[in-house]
């Protein structure tokens, strides 16, 4: 009788010291399994402080910065004016270090340009240039643009000292390849530009390795008959020639303002797009759309077409 008492007291004994050490190794790996999830986790978090930490940090001299790139783009309020801002600007957005100067003809901003600046992202300065009253009543050509790209070009006085500019139009088509080989212009550097006139391009003809004259469907006497898209400029070449600007010239615009820029020899200026064998922009013209007709305020009231209005231009 004690002797089966005092099995059974062994037998629960041996039982409770199972239960113990299954209870202790399944504790032990909860804490193990606490432990790798925290020391997982601190290992992330201090990888993206670490790489936080390397972004803020400034250059090493082995790393490279392109020089700035200052694109300037005259606009004037028409129907077509943000869908073409919105075209050009997802263009920029592939250029790395590049501001985007906006500028337009008009006494004042518009709200719909700067959000639309905005919603694009490219890095920008909006400023307006009017043109002068006295070239507005002309029966003659325009001279439009004229006033925005000076406006630039001050801009540039007053706020670059090194870079590029280049004279972008809304309304033309770019690869962006040509931005990347602009941005080491030393002086002027010069491509060609299709579908202008009747002869297709706008070209610098090269002999032999070297400018020997241009091709292009109107020379007017013009002693660079280029295109306004087939040009860029250093800003440090510009800052030596503190009186260099666009004449209110129309035809001559960009004949006027290299002009500004001598002495300019033709060995200096530099053949871009495979020594101008290539097209990498192109004078293209949106159709012209009329002034969008009014909504029937009653029919379309407390419609989505309420807020569309804002971006519809008007007579």
């Amino acid at each position: 009788m004690n002797n089966t008492h005092t099995h059974n007291r062994n037998s629960n004994s041996n039982n409770n010291k199972m239960t113990g050490s299954l209870s202790n190794k399944m504790a032990l790996g909860k804490s193990i399994k606490m432990y790798l999830t925290i020391f997982v986790a601190t290992t992330c978090i201090y990888m993206v402080l670490y790489q936080y930490h390397l972004s803020r940090q400034p250059l090493t001299a082995n790393e490279v910065v392109k020089p700035p790139l200052y694109i300037i783009t005259p606009t004037y309020r028409r129907p077509e004016q943000l869908a073409e801002l919105t075209r050009l600007g997802y263009t920029l957005k592939h250029v790395l270090n590049l501001l985007w100067l906006v500028i337009e003809d008009a006494n004042k901003t518009n709200p719909l340009v700067a959000h639309t600046l905005d919603r694009i992202g490219v890095p920008y300065e909006y400023l307006v240039a009017p043109m002068p009253e006295q070239y507005k009543h002309t029966k003659k050509a325009k001279p439009r643009g004229v006033s925005n790209r000076n406006r630039g070009l001050d801009y540039l006085r007053a706020n670059a000292s090194e870079g590029v500019l280049y004279f972008a139009d809304d309304d033309n088509t770019y690869d962006v390849n040509i931005f990347e080989q602009m941005r080491y212009t030393k002086k002027v550097s010069m491509w060609p530009v299709g579908l202008v006139t009747k002869t297709g391009v706008s070209s610098p003809i090269i002999r032999e390795g070297k400018l020997d004259g241009y091709y292009d469907g109107w020379i007017g006497g013009r002693k660079y008959p280029v295109d306004m898209a087939g040009f860029a400029v250093s800003v440090k070449f510009l800052h030596e020639r503190p009186n260099a600007k666009m004449p209110f010239k129309p035809g001559y615009e960009e004949d006027g303002f290299l002009r500004s820029l001598a002495p300019l020899q033709n060995s200096e200026i530099e053949l871009l797009a495979d020594e101008c064998r290539d097209i990498l922009t192109w004078h293209t013209q949106t159709k012209k759309n009329p002034p969008a007709q009014p909504f029937n305020a009653t029919r379309y009231a407390n419609t989505n077409l309420a807020f569309i209005e804002k971006w519809l231009v008007r007579p």
